[in-house]
């Protein structure tokens, strides 16, 4: 099983200690964590897109660009990027590059996004939601197929005839597909031999069982049975001490929980809700190097992922304490993981 790490790169004040972080601040801890994620053995290491205030990364490529001089094995990879409101040869171009930066270490994971902001900044209307997604995947994906790109052109695309795009990645770079929980997207990847990442930011893990099945039997269907793979996203942090790892992790999660329930009309969280989201049925995979493994190979069967992504970087969280999280995942889980298939 394949081990890692996502963020994006959250900024703000730590409620934990009242020191504030800047852009620059947090991204000049970012490079360490992902070396350090390097060094202890991670798999993979993705950056999310954002368009707001208090998220540092805006563009993934070029910040995992600055980490891949530094690193030597692990994979690189956005999560997601917002490819409805991006242009999909300039996506491609840039995790091209990268790959040839790292080579062969980039990978892509696009999806719609959790948030707006992207579609009013670069003139999209948020209406075409669907068909902007759909277009551009097809497009992107037809750019990766061959080198000169033959395209129709749609209401959110140009017409291509028979251009290059350059430069080319080093191999087949994988473009993952992001799904949380729509089944129509599960299906998607399935049919379109797509690797999916499939987000779990809420409720009971297992009820995700499903998803992970349709989309297994649309690959089967589409007779891309053999490249169907899944990979679990979700929250979490881990520790040596499962109730000081629980404890450290609240405050930050609860801060940027907070913030988007009021945008979005939740209530704020309370710690019996955590507490609840981080037993062993619950979302979140928060606690112990032991605690993890058994969570993580508890759904293992039922969802049948070869990878898993964790994103421990919720809202703020002191940079020594995220890099002894990052150490005790790299050293005492992933092995654990890996041992057991």
């Amino acid at each position: 099983m394949e081990v890692g790490l996502y963020t994006f790169g959250d900024v703000g004040k730590d409620p934990a200690s009242g020191v504030s972080f800047d852009w620059h601040s947090r991204l000049t801890n970012l490079m360490e964590e992902i070396e350090l994620a390097d060094q202890v053995g991670l798999d993979v290491f993705g950056l999310g897109e954002h368009h707001r205030p208090n998220y540092a990364i805006s563009s993934p490529p070029v910040t995992l660009a600055g980490a891949a001089r530094t690193t030597r094995n692990i994979r690189l990879t956005s999560a997601v990027s917002v490819l409805s409101s991006d242009d999909p040869i300039r996506v491609f171009q840039q995790y091209a590059t990268l790959d040839n930066l790292t080579g062969g270490r980039a990978e892509l994971m696009v999806g719609r996004g959790s948030f707006i902001e992207s579609f009013p900044l670069f003139g999209y209307d948020l209406k075409d939601y669907d068909e902007l997604f759909e277009d551009k995947l097809q497009m992107l994906l037809a750019i990766r197929e061959k080198e000169e790109l033959v395209w129709p052109g749609t209401k959110a695309t140009p017409t291509v005839n028979g251009l290059g795009v350059y430069p080319r990645p080093v191999g087949d770079m994988p473009v993952w597909i992001a799904v949380g929980g729509t089944p129509q997207s599960a299906v998607r990847a399935g049919m379109l031999g797509l690797p999916m990442a499939l987000a779990i930011i809420g409720g009971q893990p297992r009820r995700f069982a499903p998803m992970a099945d349709l989309y297994r039997r649309a690959a089967a269907q589409a007779g891309n049975a053999d490249k169907a793979r899944v990979s679990l996203n979700v929250h979490g942090f881990v520790g040596e001490d499962s109730q000081r790892a629980a404890d450290l992790f609240f405050p930050a999660q609860k801060a940027v929980m907070d913030q988007i329930g009021r945008e979005r009309g939740w209530p704020p969280q309370s710690r019996a809700q955590y507490d609840a989201s981080i037993a062993p049925e619950g979302a979140m995979f928060v606690g112990s190097p032991a605690q993890l493994v058994d969570k993580i190979l508890g759904l293992k069967e039922d969802l049948g992922f070869d990878r898993v992504c964790l994103q421990m970087a919720i809202g703020i969280i002191d940079h020594k304490e995220m890099l002894k999280a990052i150490e005790v995942l790299g050293t005492k889980v992933a092995p654990e993981l890996r041992k057991a298939g």
